[in-house]
């Protein structure tokens, strides 16, 4: 879909997106070429209405390193107002990220230290393998998880993210899904079996109702019952109900049939 040194974005014929992160003989370590490389790829996702839904995931044997060891020498020169820049480009792709109509998998294997937390907590779901090593190791080196913190503490909650910014303590997959950090941990033989289904499972879905339905559950929040969000719901569900894909899903519902999103093109390629 686009030139990248660090990523690539492949496009299934099916109506979904894979964004690679592809620095592989770094582990995927973030660099400022790769920040501004993701902002520019999640600004082309954004502004492609045939996608239904996006991957996220990393080339080679782990998810992302963190940050590059070289470009946090050149950071640990640079004056304030430059650091500053740096963590204004940073919340930029989270926030950006975190923003996108469309829904977003992060899919973890190896490492996911650092930064990378703040990739997987600013998508809507996120699998792994069982094995993964996850780690907010910002204290190791003198710093803190701060432009992704409100984005972890959001993924697993305040108590456990206090804990794990404070310890830099590895955990496993297993132990991020008991967190809620990812929705479900794989062992790492089925990690790709398991991608494949999610993906089906999402695309019998109409493409307009997960916006919807994206956007509905971002102004809902934490679910705090007022008046303001009451008339919000009443008028998303009455505003779906007349869109065309409501109309094609009800009639399919009614009719027995399979409703037109579920008719995949003749060109199918195999899941790389």
């Amino acid at each position: 879909m686009s030139d990248f040194s660090t990523l690539e974005l492949i496009k299934d014929p099916r109506g979904f997106a894979t964004l690679w992160l592809s620095r592989e003989d770094k582990n995927n370590a973030f660099n400022a070429q790769m920040i501004r490389e993701l902002i520019i790829a999640i600004d082309h996702i954004g502004a492609d209405s045939s996608l239904r839904f996006v991957l996220l995931r990393g080339r080679g044997r782990h998810f992302s390193a963190g940050a590059d060891l070289a470009w946090m020498q050149q950071s640990a020169a640079l004056d304030y107002n430059t650091n500053l820049d740096d963590a204004r480009e940073l919340a930029e792709l989270m926030y950006n990220l975190a923003r996108l109509k469309v829904p977003t998998l992060a899919v973890v294997q190896g490492a996911a230290f650092g930064g990378a937390l703040g990739l997987i907590s600013c998508c809507d779901m996120a699998i792994g393998a069982s094995d993964a090593q996850l780690c907010l190791s910002e204290v190791r080196i003198g710093l803190a998880p701060a432009v992704i913190s409100p984005f972890v503490v959001q993924a697993m909650g305040e108590r456990a993210a206090r804990r794990y910014a404070l310890t830099a303590e590895r955990f496993s997959g297993d132990r991020a899904r008991e967190l809620g950090l990812l929705a479900e941990a794989y062992p790492a033989a089925e990690l790709e079996q398991q991608v494949g289904i999610w993906i089906d499972n999402l695309l019998l879905n109409s493409p307009q109702a997960m916006r919807a339905s994206k956007e509905l559950l971002r102004e809902v929040g934490h679910g705090e019952l007022t008046p303001a969000i009451r008339r919000y719901c009443e008028n998303a569900i009455a505003r779906i109900r007349v869109s065309p894909e409501g109309q094609e899903g009800l009639r399919a519902f009614l009719e027995k049939r399979s409703p037109a999103w579920q008719s995949e093109p003749s060109n199918k390629e195999p899941r790389p």
